[in-house]
């Protein structure tokens, strides 16, 4: 019996789904990091390996959809292609940005909207007559507005201003102080964090966590990091939706930033301001078996 898999590439691991032909859902499983943008290409291969090696020891599988960020770089697919054929495989192999399967995942069919909000940031749509359009995903140093990422780079410049006295004092610097273990005056030790070269978006991106606390202590510099960012990614859907004409459909939204409850309870709010008739939601199924779906959708395809 022949099986689809999908693989969603994730900054910290690699979820796996294998379906069958029906689209079942047979096996899930994590495994290391595939990014080469975050991780070493020695260890993008080796988990890799990992992955393939499973696959193709318990199933027949036809087609592999890995659906993974930094895809638009033609070096990072072409990476990926070449690991995936050192592991042995040798069946369909197809590599999409990990906006794509967000989307078949959050919406279960290949049309509708995802906004992810993450340690980066990104909206995907795709309508009916097969039309995509995307906004933002440009990465951490350009773009990913409303993202973990951004919420944590705001926090420590709100730290920083209010140690020189360029803004009022925030209780940011002492909940990120005590996540980092340092103390809430120590600013020199807050910039090595920051500088130092084994730190990494996802670090800076798991910052954000201290927004919740800091809101609900009516903090000025949480309150406008949260406005910030709901205004950024209420930005960040508008062309999508206009563009593909998805005013009265649905969007499904995921992502680190929805867990803060002031976030996810203004970007609702202000989407119902803007378009009446739109609908939001959680994800339906996982990106790992939104992956699936493609490689599905490309087998059926086939015949």
């Amino acid at each position: 019996m022949k099986y689809a898999a999908g693989l969603d590439g994730g900054g910290t691991k690699t979820a796996v789904t294998v379906a069958d032909l029906a689209g079942e859902s047979i096996l899930e499983f994590e495994s290391g990091p595939i990014n080469p943008n975050g991780e070493s290409d020695e260890n993008v291969t080796a988990n890799i390996r990992s992955i393939f090696t499973r696959l193709g020891r318990e199933f027949d599988i036809d087609t592999v959809c890995i659906c993974a960020a930094g895809i638009s770089n033609p070096k990072t697919a072409g990476f990926l292609e070449e690991a995936v054929s050192k592991s042995g495989y040798s069946g369909r192999l197809l590599i999409k940005g990990d906006h794509v399967g967000a989307l078949y995942g959050a919406v279960g069919k290949p049309y509708g909207a995802v906004l992810i909000a993450g340690t980066g940031s990104i909206c995907y749509g795709r309508d009916k007559e097969g039309r995509e359009k995307r906004a933002g995903g440009y990465g951490y140093l350009i773009d990913d507005f409303g993202s973990c990422y951004a919420i944590g780079r705001d926090m420590l410049t709100a730290v920083v201003k209010a140690y020189d006295g360029r803004a009022e004092k925030t209780v940011l610097s002492e909940l990120i102080g005590r996540q980092l273990g340092i103390g809430a005056e120590s600013i020199e030790e807050l910039i090595r964090f920051v500088y130092d070269k084994n730190t990494n978006k996802r670090d800076i991106a798991a910052l954000a966590i201290n927004l919740s606390a800091a809101c609900s202590e009516n903090d000025k510099a949480a309150l406008d990091i949260a406005h910030k960012c709901i205004d950024d990614l209420l930005a960040l859907i508008r062309p999508v939706v206009e563009y593909l004409g998805l005013e009265r459909d649905a969007v499904a939204v995921s992502g680190g930033a929805f867990r803060n409850d002031r976030i996810r309870e203004g970007f609702q709010s202000g989407l119902r301001r803007v378009y009446p008739d739109m609908r939001c939601h959680e994800p339906l199924f996982t990106a790992s078996y939104g992956a699936a779906l493609v490689a599905l959708e490309a087998v059926r395809q086939r015949g």
